[in-house]
């Protein structure tokens, strides 16, 4: 029995035995149920070390802590794996960066970041990045220098003045004693007459009174002679003694230590502004007036040069226009300059600028156009002497604009070096002008006002420009030589036989116009006085116009033909206001005498005078002893001839107006207007003719003017003839009292008594009918 209790007992616990070996793995039975296991609470130890156990349902699962992994390379496993230490300076070489070394720990590392670096995080775990020191401080390499940060570190970039306090880079700025240093090296930075005297990042030349160093601290003490160069020969020229008196002030104010200096700028615009004044008028119509002005300017650019700031200026007016060039230094400066404009470029060197002997610390090149200057320097050309081929001395002409030349070199009236200029033609040379001989020259102007070649010799040219080379400074410019085409001896020759027939016939227009007495009056007193003022004007004109040597006595034979040919034109317009009031006055149509005396010599006169007072120069040229075409005075010709034949033209057309109203009239006096009528018509044929010769004269002194030469010259010869055969030979009176003239030579003595003794009667009628004619002639 009791072994049978044991038995139940025993087959209850198999069946409950059976019960529990029924649920999964990670799952127990609890009563008749399987619930999830805790393995991890169950077994402590499971995961190993360095991890963490994490239930699952049915399961668990292991993870390494950070810095650790399993063996097998994961961070996350099940079962049997094992957490080991991750060595991460070794599986990332850049965990640190390139200014940090890692340093492997358990679980773990650490960056332990080089000098001028720092982790960019709190712990050491942080990448090593770069420590801008120049922000961090910013005074870390103090006032005289800039701060540049490098990888790791900084760099102290010290101005000029300044260097660092060590050996390396990273010191700080601190001022050079200039003086010091070169009292050490036995160098003399300020001259002879300044004194050298320390100040931060620099120094600065104390100069003595008379000394200078233009404004620039560092350049040394030089000389100032304020006498010269500030003073000119010519101060009556309008402006120049503003220049003068500027650049004296300027001059004292540099030379004295206490006194404010100008502003180099600021004085170069006040210079070429008061050039500007001088030139912009017109012409200077004065050698020695140019000689002052170019002068001048070069000697303030000299003193306001070494003032200027920039090492390159350029400024440019209506009249001038330049560039400056400045270099400043201990040593002196090399190297080329090439200075350029539109009209004008300078190819020299630093050398040749700063010259060979003492140097002042500044070297200046400057290279000045003048505009318009040309036209005021288009003469004297009488020092160029040897262009004469075969017998015949060329003409010269400016071809290019004036352009001066300025370095600091005291010596530039002999160049270790010449300078070369390229020169722009006025205007280029055309295909058409190959049959012309010409040549070009290089040439500067002197100090006596004139043209010379000296020293200046032509490298090449072509149709637009011509290079010189020169050894010497001063203004220079290009000349054109033109040799004549040799068609002188025909136009000569028609000249002369011309002028000597026009010659002639005007002796007899004025023999007869004075001795005539049937034809005496107003008009005839006008012809007379015409025909004088032509004779003496072709007279000029036949032996003086080529006469150009001596000056003075061109210049008066110019001034003659100006006063004469313009007094012909004169009495031509009284001839058309006599003509007016014959038609439009009934009475008192005459003009007094005095009246026309005063007219017709007065009004010349006073042309000719001033004309000679405000271009005393124009009369005369090298060529032709006439007026200049180059400075407007020959306007002070053409300009009342086309007043004369304007107001000529206007009475005519009034005269024929009238004359056509009387010819209409009722009982008209037929006689009297028929001559009146033959009055104007003379007279309007000699206006044109005489001014279509003018029309010619405009272009006669202008080069390729052969064919003009001739037409003036045939129409200067036809004036004397035309006012013979019109006022003369086709006057009835005139002819009859011409017969009569050749009868009383002609005829033998007793021939004439027996004449003189008839009484016939026609020869009585016709007395009469002339002693008639006679009377009218001289009432009209």
């Amino acid at each position: 029995m009791g072994s049978g209790k044991e038995l139940l007992i025993l087959g209850l616990l198999c069946m409950l035995g059976k019960c529990f070996c029924d649920c999964e793995e990670g799952f127990i039975a609890e009563g008749s149920k399987c619930i999830d296991e805790d393995e991890c609470v169950s077994n402590v130890n499971l995961c190993g070390n360095y991890s963490t156990c994490t239930n699952t349902q049915g399961s668990f699962k292991c993870q390494c802590l950070d810095g650790y992994k399993d063996t097998g390379g994961k961070i996350t496993f099940a079962g049997d794996g094992q957490c080991k230490d991750i060595n991460e300076c070794t599986d990332n070489r850049d965990i640190c960066g390139q200014g940090g070394n890692c340093s492997n720990l358990i679980g773990s590392y650490q960056c332990t970041c080089h000098s001028g670096y720092t982790n960019d995080s709190k712990s050491s775990h942080g990448h090593c990045i770069d420590i801008n020191e120049c922000t961090n401080n910013s005074d870390i390499c103090g006032q005289g220098g800039n701060c540049s940060n490098l990888h790791g570190t900084y760099q102290c970039i010290c101005h000029s003045g300044y260097t660092n306090d060590s050996k390396s880079s990273h010191g700080h700025c601190i001022d050079i004693n200039e003086c010091n240093e070169a009292e050490r090296k036995a160098e003399d930075l300020c001259g002879p007459k300044g004194s050298c005297k320390n100040i931060n990042g620099s120094y600065w030349c104390k100069c003595q009174k008379g000394y200078t160093n233009y404004g620039h601290e560092r350049t040394p003490c030089s000389e100032l002679d304020c006498d010269k160069g500030t003073s000119g020969p010519t101060p009556s020229l309008g402006g120049l003694a503003d220049i003068l008196l500027m650049m004296k002030n300027n001059c004292l104010a540099l030379s004295n230590p206490g006194e404010v200096k100008g502003d180099g700028e600021v004085l170069l615009e006040k210079l070429f502004t008061a050039t500007e004044a001088i030139l912009s008028p017109g012409q200077l119509n004065n050698s020695e007036y140019v000689t002052g002005l170019l002068g001048t300017v070069e000697n303030a650019i000299m003193l306001i040069g070494p003032q200027l700031k920039a090492n390159s200026n350029k400024i440019e007016t209506t009249e001038t226009e330049a560039e400056i060039a400045v270099q400043r230094g201990k040593t002196r400066p090399t190297g080329s300059i090439h200075l350029t404009n539109e009209n004008a470029e300078l190819h020299t060197d630093w050398t040749t600028a700063a010259g060979t002997g003492s140097y002042s610390g500044i070297a200046l090149a400057a290279l000045l156009t003048y505009k318009n200057l040309e036209t005021s320097v288009n003469r004297s050309f009488e020092n160029l002497t040897g262009f004469e081929e075969d017998g015949v001395n060329p003409t010269f002409n400016i071809f290019s604009k004036v352009v001066s030349v300025v370095v600091s070199n005291p010596s530039t009236q002999n160049l270790s070096h010449p300078v070369k200029i390229t020169f722009r033609h006025l205007q280029d040379k055309k295909e058409s002008d190959e049959e012309m001989k010409m040549k070009y020259i290089c040439a500067y102007w002197t100090e006596e006002g004139t043209w010379s070649t000296n020293g200046c010799e032509q490298e090449s040219n072509t149709s637009t420009h011509t290079v010189c080379v020169c050894h010497h400074l001063s203004s220079f410019a290009v000349l054109m030589a033109l040799y004549p085409i040799k068609h002188t001896f025909g136009l000569q020759m028609v000249t002369k036989i011309g002028l000597t027939i026009s010659l002639l016939c005007l002796i007899l227009c004025i023999l007869t116009f004075k001795f005539c007495r049937s034809i005496q009056g107003t008009r005839t007193t006008i012809h007379l006085h015409l025909c004088i003022c032509l004779f003496v004007a072709d007279l000029v004109f036949l032996a003086g116009i080529s006469q150009t040597k001596p000056v003075g006595g061109c210049r008066f034979v110019a001034a003659m033909l100006h006063y004469f040919f313009l007094g012909v034109f004169t009495w031509m317009l009284l001839e058309g206001v006599q003509l007016y009031r014959m038609v439009v006055l009934v009475f008192n149509a005459n003009i007094r005498p005095l009246y026309l005396y005063l007219t017709g010599y007065g009004i010349p006169l006073g042309i000719v005078i001033i004309s000679a007072i405000i271009r005393p120069y124009g009369y005369g040229t090298d060529q032709h002893c006439w007026l200049s075409l180059n400075d407007g005075l020959i306007w002070s010709f053409f300009g009342p001839v086309c007043l004369i034949i304007f107001l000529n033209v206007f009475f005519f057309i009034v005269t024929v107006w009238k004359l056509a109203q009387k010819f209409t009239s009722l009982n008209p006096d037929l006689s009297k207007l028929h001559k009146i009528k033959a009055f104007t018509v003379t007279a309007i044929a000699q206006m044109c003719i005489l001014g279509l010769m003018w029309v010619f004269g405009a272009f006669l002194f202008q080069k390729d003017s052969l064919v003009v030469a001739y037409i003036f010259t045939l129409l200067n010869s036809l004036q004397g003839a035309l006012v013979f055969i019109m006022h003369c030979l086709l006057s009835k009176q005139v002819r009859d009292e011409y017969t009569h003239f050749l009868s009383c030579i002609c005829t033998p003595p007793k021939k004439r008594y027996s004449d003189f003794s008839s009484t016939n009667p026609s020869s009585t009628q016709s007395q009469g009918t002339r002693s008639g004619q006679h009377t009218g002639e001289s009432q009209i």
